[in-house]
């Protein structure tokens, strides 16, 4: 019943969509200046970005912004899309769009420059357009520096009834397992997946903000979460009080590295201005965006030359796992099957 109830909220998300890209990409499907974009990326990200795009190229940017729903439209829309880019916040729905069909391979030597092996298809489907990393927010009062170092440990019978988590069917909670499964094999993490199960305070729920304030408030000692909420937290007062009762614990810092997701973007299969979509995303990948990108939403930077901004910079240096993130997407398949067989969300 759940699932069906689903999959028409799905056909009903992506029929308004179909709405309202109509309205917002009329006139302009055979512009050769123009370019349209599908964005789960939020406006107030995008469009200083795409500004400077514009006044950089002279080339027009024409987006459709959704929560969900993207790949549905995609396929609907079929040859007929007037979408060429689409913007995500995650591996995993990049990945999606692959397995889809929906992205069609690019090559360009800026991107291949710009954007490190790792972080992009060998196909040149997709490409990394940002970082962040899933740390543990550890209570300052309750967790003692050092006492937990790697993700590994978060099944310890140690920490039980002391860590909060969002959904393990959120994509940033399937990255995460994913990589696990990477580096152990899947029957390992679903015993460590198990562990962590029994080691929560409260079902999964919220996002990742809400699981610090849990912490601030007393509910758990741990919490996941991604790097870049640490900095919107700290940018809103009411919220700064949650930021300051936790510190940052970046794991695996003696064997692989913290855990690393990316935003990205790709071009569309059927996008009828391709030469346009290709400059969107290697201006997007280029200094001047990714120093934007930077600033704007506290994530770290893709493109080598360019420093995190000093929020972000003030969280500490860190190892990152260098785990090419396609490997990501080839385990979110199994990590999904392994949240449902132990029952994480329930």
């Amino acid at each position: 019943m759940a699932r069906s109830t689903n999959a028409l909220l799905s056909r009903v998300v992506a029929a308004a969509l179909v709405a309202a890209g109509a309205a917002a990409f009329a006139g302009s499907a055979s512009a050769a200046d123009e370019v349209n974009i599908y964005s789960y990326r939020q406006a107030h990200l995008i469009q200083p970005l795409l500004a400077k795009f514009t006044e950089a190229t002279g080339i027009k940017t024409n987006v459709v912004y959704a929560k969900k729903g993207m790949l549905e439209r995609l396929k609907a829309e079929g040859k007929n899309t007037p979408a060429d880019v689409v913007l995500t916040t995650d591996i995993s729905r990049l990945a999606e769009m692959v397995d889809a069909g929906m992205l069609q391979g690019v090559s360009s030597d800026k991107i291949n420059s710009l954007v490190p092996a790792h972080l992009r298809d060998p196909k040149g489907r997709w490409i990394a357009l940002t970082k962040r990393a899933r740390v543990v927010y550890a209570s300052k009062d309750r967790v003692k520096a050092g006492e937990l170092a790697r993700y590994e440990d978060l099944s310890d019978a140690k920490w039980k009834g002391r860590i909060c988590t969002r959904s393990g069917r959120h994509v940033y909670t399937i990255g995460l397992i994913s990589s696990m499964v990477a580096e152990h094999g899947a029957e390992w993490t679903e015993k460590w997946l198990a562990g962590l199960k029994a080691n929560l305070a409260r079902k999964p729920q919220g996002n990742d903000r809400a699981q610090v304030k849990a912490v601030s408030e007393g509910v758990c000692d741990l919490a996941l979460g991604n790097t870049y909420y640490m900095g919107k937290m700290l940018a809103k007062p009411e919220q700064k009080v949650w930021a300051d009762s936790v510190n940052i614990v970046f794991p695996n810092q003696g064997d692989r590295g913290a855990h690393i997701n990316i935003s990205g973007g790709g071009v569309t299969k059927h996008a009828k201005r391709k030469a346009e979509a290709v400059k969107l995303l290697e201006f997007l990948a280029d200094t001047t965006a990714q120093g934007v990108y930077a600033a704007q939403n506290y994530e770290y930077p893709v493109h080598t030359g360019v420093k995190a901004d000093p929020i972000v910079a003030g969280f500490g240096s860190f190892k990152e796992d260098k785990l090419d993130i396609e490997k990501l997407a080839m385990h979110r398949v199994t990590a999904a099957k392994l949240v449902d067989k132990v029952g994480f969300d329930n």
